[in-house]
């Protein structure tokens, strides 16, 4: 059986200083890469004789439009099906370059998480084979999960304030 312990070990000693920021939320290891080395670190993971870490779950996007230099992070969440282990790998991002290789290199369910994430946070994805928007329309001029729209409608007169606790 794998242990958050042993694989974080091996990880930071193939990796050195291109991991970073290990951590257990909730029992789940978790850590950050660069986006260099991203697909290295995913392909090692898979191919890996005893992890097989061979189940791509999902590919996100998150905003932190006060974190400089560090404004999205894509967030990659992977399982082995042979030891039932769970790893999240986090690259971050500036918001002046928002470009990562993609990851249908080694998944081909990547094709449409990343196409998700472009199209909600407008992260790039190079070599993608189809880079489009996947569930909002192409003239959309803006990525809706980005944190740089207010909460509410401020010119919406129809709300009563005591009715939202104001």
């Amino acid at each position: 059986m794998l242990t958050n312990q042993e694989v974080a070990e091996h990880i930071a000693e193939k990796f050195e200083d291109r991991v970073s920021d290990f951590e257990q939320p909730f029992g789940l290891l978790t850590f950050t890469t660069t986006r260099e080395n991203i697909i290295p670190l995913l392909g090692y993971l898979k191919d890996h004789a005893n992890y097989q870490v061979n189940f791509l779950t999902d590919i996100t996007g998150i905003h932190y439009p006060d974190a400089p230099g560090r404004e999205f992070a894509v967030v990659y969440h992977l399982h082995s099906l042979v030891n039932n282990f769970r790893i999240r790998v986090k690259v971050f991002l500036s918001k002046d370059d928002i470009h990562i290789p993609t990851a249908t290199v080694l998944f081909e369910s990547a094709n449409w998480m990343e196409r998700e994430t472009f199209d909600f946070f407008g992260i790039l994805f190079d070599g993608h084979p189809k880079m489009e928007r996947i569930l909002n329309i192409e003239e959309m001029d803006y990525h809706p999960m980005r944190k740089e729209y207010p909460l509410e409608d401020a010119t919406r007169s129809d709300k009563i304030d005591a009715l939202f606790g104001r």
